[in-house]
């Protein structure tokens, strides 16, 4: 049970949000992105974004989709965890019916017409509307996809549909699927489409390389961290909504520890949040990031068993060096008592294939931050 203590400091919600969107209040800066990408939409462009992910890419294509004029629909879509066609066009099918249709008695017939390839199936809400979804053999995954583009052009509504990690496309087993998204999208001008993605290479493969379908066919917006200043003001306000202080130099021990990352600043931001204090001094970040470190040791110690022994050592060694330029050079291997490049140069492959290594501009860290922070303080 609660104590009275802590259900008094609930009554105040945490505006340091760690996953969601909850509107402009609780939402940082990105306002030179945001008119940048609402301008796109308005002239008929589509948009490829790219960040490494916790940077707040999510968060932003959320915001946008909220801030965008009445005649548009926002429809949002999560691909990452999809593996094959027949599971994005399920998916596809079942976001851009849910978006665009809602009386239950009127819907399913018309929605059936257009599906010839599976029978979408409805569940009634509570709040009236209703939520489809699509059992799809794969020998029908093209033909549902087909019919999903031939329902938006049957629409005619002017709609931006965000597909988030859209570089697992790349990876769906089936042949040609870039060749056919991008040949339909070109039959649905009213429709603008965000393409957002976190594995930067695979993202500029896609759509700067002559070969691909998708070249030189949208507006191109890199995402950066936060600027401090603007971070800090934010963070400030909110805290002093509480009647409470922030020190300027703690947060900007924040800032830099991390980067300016995002997810990083705010989960620390929301465990201070949490604890009822203001933040007054650096030594309340080392507290917040232990309790974020030991809630996920069980999780971070799997992972890291998971892995085969060169890529553990690898990771571990890089955790405690944070940042490494040239893994394979004579200092590194000595210093960490590798004998063999090859052996290093397997083990990077596999991480960063796993996304649990990154190659940032100055070298190579650990993706996930707090999983740095156990390996570096592991005797293993």
């Amino acid at each position: 049970m609660f104590s009275s203590r802590y259900l008094g400091r609930m009554k105040t919600k945490n505006p340091f949000l760690t996953t969601g969107y909850a509107g402009e209040d609780t939402f940082c800066d990105r306002r030179v992105e945001t008119a940048r990408m609402l301008a796109a939409f308005e002239n008929d462009r589509n948009l490829t974004l790219i960040a490494p992910r916790r940077y707040g890419k999510t968060g932003l294509i959320r915001h946008v989709l909220a801030q965008l004029p009445p005649d548009f629909t926002g429809i949002y879509l999560d691909i990452f965890p999809m593996e094959d066609l027949t599971a994005f066009s399920s998916a596809f099918a079942s976001a851009v019916v849910g978006a665009l249709d809602s009386p239950i008695d009127k819907t399913l017939s018309a929605v059936a017409r257009f599906f010839k390839s599976c029978r979408p199936t409805v569940t009634p809400q509570e709040d009236g509307t209703a939520r489809f979804s699509f059992d799809i053999a794969p020998s029908a995954a093209r033909a549902s996809l087909d019919d999903a583009f031939s329902y938006l052009e049957a629409k005619k509504r002017r709609a931006v549909i965000a597909i988030d990690e859209f570089q697992q496309i790349a990876s769906f087993p089936e042949q040609g699927v870039e060749a056919l998204l991008r040949s339909r999208i070109q039959f649905v001008p009213w429709v603008r489409f965000i393409f957002a993605g976190s594995r930067h290479h695979v993202m500029s493969e896609m759509f700067g390389s002559a070969k691909r379908p998708f070249y030189q066919s949208t507006e191109i917006l890199s995402l950066g961290p936060i600027p401090p200043d603007e971070y800090e003001s934010f963070a400030r306000r909110h805290f002093a909504g509480r009647h409470q202080s922030l020190d300027s130099a703690a947060f900007r021990a924040l800032y830099e520890r991390f980067e300016g990352i995002t997810w990083y600043i705010q989960a620390v931001l929301n465990k201070i949040w949490e604890s009822g204090r203001p933040l007054a001094a650096a030594s309340q970040i080392d507290e917040a990031l232990d309790a974020l470190v030991d809630g996920a040791s069980l999780v971070y110690h799997d992972l890291y068993r998971s892995q085969n022994p060169a890529s553990r050592r690898l990771l571990r060694a890089i955790a405690v060096d944070g940042c490494v330029a040239a893994p394979t050079s004579g200092d590194f291997l000595s210093r960490h008592a590798f004998t063999s490049h090859s052996t290093v140069r397997a083990a990077l492959k596999d991480l960063l294939g796993n996304d649990l290594l990154y190659l940032s501009d100055a070298g190579y860290v650990v993706y996930d931050r707090l999983f740095a922070l156990w390996l570096a303080r592991q005797s293993i």
